[in-house]
C-alpha cells in the first residue's frame, strides 16, 4: 500500500531495556544494521502494526513491552533506486510513525526467527545514539530525527543522554 506520493505506511521501533540501551538488529545475511521496523497493512491500525511487527520480527508479544512514547508526525525517507523493487514504480520510499518500546518481560523471549520470514539474524543492545553511526545513509535523517523526538521520553528533558553528546555532533550527527 502506497500513499499518492509513493511513500510506504510504515512503523519503527526503538526498544530498550532497564539499562536504558536500544535494540539493534542486524538484516539476515547482510552486514546492515536497523533497528525493527514494518508496513501497516492497508485497514491497519498504527498500534496493531506495531504489536503485529514486533511479534514477526523479534517474536515479543503486547506483554513483553511498554509503549513510552511515539513521534507525533511521519518521517519519511526516500530510497535510492537501486534498492527499490522493480514492480513498484511510483515507489519512494517510507513515511514511519515511531514507537519507544520499554521490554518488561524477559530478555529469553527475544526470537529472531519467531516468523516463517525472519529478518535478522543477529541483534544486540547498544548505547542510545550509536545507530546514528551506523545506519545506512539514506536512513540516517530519519533515525536522528526520531531518536531526537524520543530521547526526552525515557531519559527525560534535563538528562545530559537526551542529546547526542558534543562528540556526536562534531561528526554532523
Amino acid at each position: 500500500m502506497l500513499d499518492s506520493d509513493g511513500y510506504r505506511p510504515n512503523i519503527g521501533i526503538i526498544l530498550t531495556n532497564a539499562d536504558k540501551k536500544v535494540f539493534w538488529a542486524k538484516r539476515l545475511r547482510k552486514p546492515a544494521w536497523q533497528f525493527p521496523q514494518g508496513g501497516i497493512d492497508e485497514g491497519e491500525d498504527i498500534e496493531t502494526a506495531l504489536m503485529r511487527e514486533l511479534n514477526e520480527e523479534i517474536g515479543l508479544t503486547a506483554d513483553d513491552v511498554e509503549i513510552i512514547a511515539h513521534t507525533n508526525e511521519w518521517l519519511y525517507y526516500d530510497v535510492p533506486e537501486p534498492f527499490r523493487r522493480a514492480d513498484r514504480s511510483i515507489y519512494r520510499g517510507q513515511k514511519q510513525i515511531w514507537f519507544l518500546l520499554k521490554l518488561v518481560g524477559p530478555e529469553s523471549k527475544i526470537n529472531l526467527f519467531a516468523s516463517n520470514h525472519p529478518e535478522f539474524d543477529a541483534w544486540r543492545w547498544n548505547d542510545y545514539w550509536v545507530p546514528l553511526r551506523d545506519v545506512i545513509d539514506f536512513k540516517h535523517d530519519v533515525y536522528r530525527k526520531a531518536l531526537a523526538d524520543l530521547a526526552p521520553h525515557l531519559f527525560g528533558q534535563n538528562d545530559r543522554r537526551s542529546k547526542p553528546s558534543q562528540d556526536w555532533l562534531l561528526y554532523g550527527f
